[in-house]
């Protein structure tokens, strides 16, 4: 893996240059963006294999460049960077689209090893040849990379398609949060980011299930992890 552009958006020049440093150590081209409004700027004149965002920026924040990014259709990979750590505050990211989230402070070595799984996988995902996956009320078209439920399409991001894909390809199977960070956002050993996986759950859960409190498709098993039944119950 190497080559790679990556656009760093960041109102800190520090943190921008240890990401840079980290980031070409590894192979990988860096554009850099101190506010969102130069972010938008580059978008719109380049192509980048990844977005490193941060979320609190003057003028144009995180979200609102992510905004316009998802509006536009652009779905070029989004790792959000914040100094918050609420779940409330990571929600709303990732309902904005932004494929993964990262607290500050980090080490440059869990901040690579975030951009690779992301890459990674947007590059599996590009060459898939397979048409769609079928799972009772629920498919999966693989070229369009689309979720549907009875035939009508879920708005579901990049990521939580990814989720999803991954538990309908397993009916009826127990997966723990550990096994599911590993699977869908990094299988190279990085430290197992548990909360995001439960984030994650819950947007799938708001967007298939009647009543998300009480779902009948994305079930939670006390004490283990989740499983995903095909068929309500």
């Amino acid at each position: 893996m190497a080559n790679e552009n990556i656009l760093v958006v960041d109102d800190e020049a520090a943190i921008r240059l240890a990401m840079r440093v980290a980031l070409k150590r590894e192979g990988m081209r860096v554009t850099e963006a101190p506010d969102g409004k130069e972010a938008i700027e580059l978008l719109g004149d380049q192509k980048f294999s990844l977005v490193i965002l941060d979320v609190m920026m003057e003028n144009v924040g995180g979200y609102e460049v992510l905004r316009h990014m998802r509006s536009n259709d652009d779905m070029t990979p989004v790792l959000m960077l914040s100094g918050k750590s609420d779940e409330a505050d990571q929600m709303m990211g990732l309902d904005f689209g932004a494929d993964s989230y990262l607290t500050k402070p980090f080490h440059t070595a869990l901040l690579i090893q975030n951009v690779k799984a992301l890459i990674r996988r947007t590059q599996v995902y590009a060459h898939v040849d397979t048409t769609k996956l079928k799972c009772g009320h629920f498919s999966v078209d693989t070229v369009k990379m689309e979720c549907l439920k009875d035939g009508e399409p879920l708005d579901f991001t990049g990521r939580e398609t990814s989720l999803f894909r991954f538990l309908m390809e397993h009916p009826g199977e127990v997966f723990t949060k550990e096994q599911l960070y590993r699977q869908i956002w990094d299988d190279s050993g990085a430290v197992v980011d548990e909360n995001t996986v439960t984030v994650y759950v819950k947007r799938i859960r708001s967007k298939i299930e009647k009543d998300p409190k009480n779902p009948v498709y994305l079930k939670t098993v006390r004490g283990v992890g989740y499983r995903f039944d095909q068929t309500e119950m």
